[in-house]
C-alpha cells in the first residue's frame, strides 16, 4: 500500500466538480439552458407581382401580369388610326409608292404612343376594400374615384376572358343601388383577389339578408 503524502486528501472535489453545500440539492445540468421560443411568423408576402412601389393609403395595383391587355386595345386603334392618317398623307405628298411605308411608320408610331397610354392607365388604376367600402381608382389626366358603400351592394359578377384565363385575371363588377352608376367594374384584377373580392363583399349580403329576415 503506497503511503499518502502528508498535506493531500483524496476526498477533495476536482475543481471541475460544483461544491454543494449541506442540505443544498446539487445544480441541475440544464438549469442554465434558456426554454427555446418559437420561432416568429414570417411575413405574408403580397399576392401581387409588381415591380412598381406599392401605393399608399391601402390603395392595391393591378398585377403587373394585366399590362399587356391593358395596352393592347388602346395601341391597335391607335395603330390603325395613325397608319390611315400616314397612308393619306404619303399618297398625297409621295404618290403610291410613299403609301406603304408612310402607313407602316404611322402604324408604328401610334402603337407606341398607345402602349404608353395603356401602361399609365395600368399604373393609375388601383383599388382597395376596407370598413368604407370598395373603392376604384383611375384615369390618366383626369382621375377618377368612386366609391361603393358595402350597404349599397346588390350583387356580384365575376368575368374571365379567354386572355384572362390565360393570364390569371378577372373582372369584377359590383351592381349597387341607389347611387347614379348602377355597376363599378374593375378589369384585370389578379384572379385571387377577385375571388377575394367576391367572397368578402357576398358575406356582407348575406349579413344584410340576415338583418333584413
Amino acid at each position: 500500500m503506497t503511503p499518502t503524502p502528508p498535506g493531500s486528501d483524496s476526498t477533495l472535489p476536482s475543481p471541475a466538480e460544483p461544491i454543494a453545500q449541506a442540505g443544498e440539492p446539487l445544480p441541475s445540468a440544464t438549469a442554465d439552458v434558456a426554454p427555446e421560443s418559437d420561432p416568429a411568423p414570417a411575413p405574408v408576402a403580397p399576392s401581387s407581382d409588381n415591380s412598381l412601389p406599392p401605393p399608399q393609403d391601402g390603395w392595391q395595383r393591378l398585377p403587373a401580369r394585366a399590362i399587356p391587355l391593358c395596352t393592347i386595345d388602346i395601341s391597335l386603334s391607335l395603330a390603325v388610326v395613325f397608319a390611315i392618317a400616314a397612308l393619306i398623307v404619303g399618297v398625297l405628298n409621295f404618290g403610291r409608292h410613299g403609301a406603304l411605308p408612310s402607313g407602316l411608320a404611322g402604324a408604328l408610331f401610334g402603337a407606341g404612343i398607345g402602349m404608353w397610354i395603356g401602361f399609365r392607365r395600368y399604373r393609375n388604376t388601383l383599388w382597395k376594400l376596407d370598413a368604407h367600402g370598395f373603392a376604384v381608382r383611375r384615369g390618366v389626366a383626369w382621375q377618377r374615384e368612386t366609391i361603393v358603400p358595402l350597404t349599397r351592394v346588390q350583387h356580384l359578377d365575376l368575368k374571365h376572358g379567354p386572355l384572362q384565363r390565360m393570364r390569371r385575371l378577372a373582372t369584377l363588377v359590383v351592381h349597387t343601388a341607389g347611387t347614379r352608376h348602377s355597376s363599378v367594374a374593375i378589369d384585370h384584377l389578379d384572379a385571387d383577389d377577385a375571388q377575394h373580392l367576391r367572397e368578402r363583399l357576398g358575406r356582407q349580403l348575406d349579413l344584410e339578408d340576415d338583418e333584413a329576415r
